[in-house]
């Protein structure tokens, strides 16, 4: 009941102290606007639009304030470009005439004006009803002692003149009101708000958006490039020095076949061993790129080979069904890979919790273990990269990992 009273003084506050506000706005937009197409020919204008939409700037800050508390979500400020620093005085002056958003301010301050009209006689006749009916008991009986009083609505519905016939009627219609008050406002209020957040933040959104868009693909390029150099490295420190060593085997193998043939057959045996453990190598290599069971069956039976692999005991508890995008997979894959990964290497766990749900268009992932704690994505450590994965997939990324442990992580990956 007090949020909803909550809700109601807001929005009525909006749509009150905002009529005013776009009354004055409305006619500076006009006024100033008339005035500088009118003098743009003799260069006056000029100055004149730019002071009215630097002006409108102002009123649009306003409006911008009021916007995250009757919509319930922040909203975003655009980005108005400055003039270039070696520009001259009259470049600067007339600068807001090259930003867009000014021109969009300017035209919300002239379209928001009806529908403000609109708006506030809406808040004020429900507001007016259900004041006026339900305290009609206690200032009616003076309205009936007027002389020349003929009666009000009852007569005129044909139920007699009389006082108590007059109290049952408005109060009948002040309850209907205060019924319908909460909803009705409230209409009014989005109504308004959702003009004044398509036109002062439209925009700026949209330009949000773009950087987010490109964050992620930077964060993308540089997760995929991290990977790479780290497979190369690993290629180059591990399987390729074993078969520069194994070819070097061979050789010696092929000349010295007929003068020390028992040689030869443990040098072959040592070739053979070599070659299992490249083979070892490579195949671990490859399970941090795509494994074939990831592709083939999906993610339940991938992690379920992750998890038995782990020289930590694993509880794995995958509550998702069915096939997701293959970047998604490979993500929440790679995710879990590196993180049993480095709960082997150092976390010197006793035991390791592995859970995958879906809440609505989300992949939850968590993993924790009783391990030291410790771990944290800052470059050089373990888990360093996986934020930036994530974000090529619109996905984040948090640890919870104190010294003396335990560690949480989760991992959030849009599925939908």
């Amino acid at each position: 009941m007090r949020t909803l009273l909550r809700r109601i003084g807001s929005d009525t506050r909006y749509l009150v102290v905002g009529f005013p506000l776009s009354v004055i706005w409305f006619v500076l937009m006009v006024a100033g606007f008339s005035a500088g197409t009118g003098l743009v020919v003799v260069f006056v204008g000029l100055p004149v639009l730019a002071t009215t939409l630097l002006v409108a700037r102002g009123f649009a800050d306003v409006e911008r304030r009021w916007l995250p508390e009757v919509l319930g979500r922040p909203v975003a400020r655009p980005r108005y470009r400055p003039a270039p620093q070696d520009a001259g005085w009259f470049r600067k002056m007339i600068n807001p005439l090259t930003n867009g958003q000014s021109w969009l301010d300017l035209l919300y301050g002239i379209v928001a004006f009806p529908i403000s009209i609109v708006t506030f006689v809406f808040a004020v006749v429900w507001w007016a009803g259900t004041i006026l009916g339900l305290t009609y008991p206690l200032y009616g009986w003076i309205v009936y002692a007027i002389p020349g009083n003929d009666g009000g609505l009852g007569p005129l519905l044909g139920l007699g003149n009389s006082l108590w016939v007059e109290v049952v009627i408005n109060t009948v219609i002040g309850v209907l009101f205060a019924i319908t008050l909460s909803p009705v406002v409230r209409s009014a209020a989005l109504i308004q708000a959702g003009l004044g957040r398509a036109l002062l933040t439209g925009v700026a959104e949209l330009h949000d958006r773009i950087d987010d868009l490109a964050e992620g693909r930077a964060a993308a390029v540089s997760a995929e490039a991290n990977a790479l150099r780290r497979l190369e490295r690993d290629i180059h420190d591990g399987p390729q020095q074993r078969l520069v060593s194994l070819a070097m085997d061979l050789s010696r193998a092929q000349r010295q076949l007929r003068r020390d043939p028992a040689g030869v057959e443990q040098m072959l045996g040592q070739a053979i061993t070599s070659t299992r453990e490249t083979l070892d190598e490579l195949r671990a290599l490859s399970r941090g790129i795509a494994p074939p069971v990831l592709s083939d069956r999906g993610l339940a039976p991938a992690l379920a080979a992750l998890a038995g692999r782990c020289t930590v005991p694993v509880e794995l508890d995958v509550q998702v069904e069915g096939r997701f995008p293959a970047a998604v997979e490979n993500s929440v894959y790679f995710v879990v890979a590196e993180c049993l990964t480095n709960v082997a290497k150092h976390s010197h766990a006793t035991i390791c919790t592995v859970t995958l749900t879906r809440t609505g268009d989300f992949l939850m992932l968590t993993i924790g273990d009783d391990g030291v704690g410790g771990a944290h994505v800052a470059k050089g450590h373990g888990l360093s990269g996986l934020g930036d994965r994530l974000k090529a997939v619109d996905g984040e990324l948090a640890v919870d990992s104190p010294v003396g442990g335990p560690t949480v992580i989760v991992a959030e990956v849009p599925c939908g």
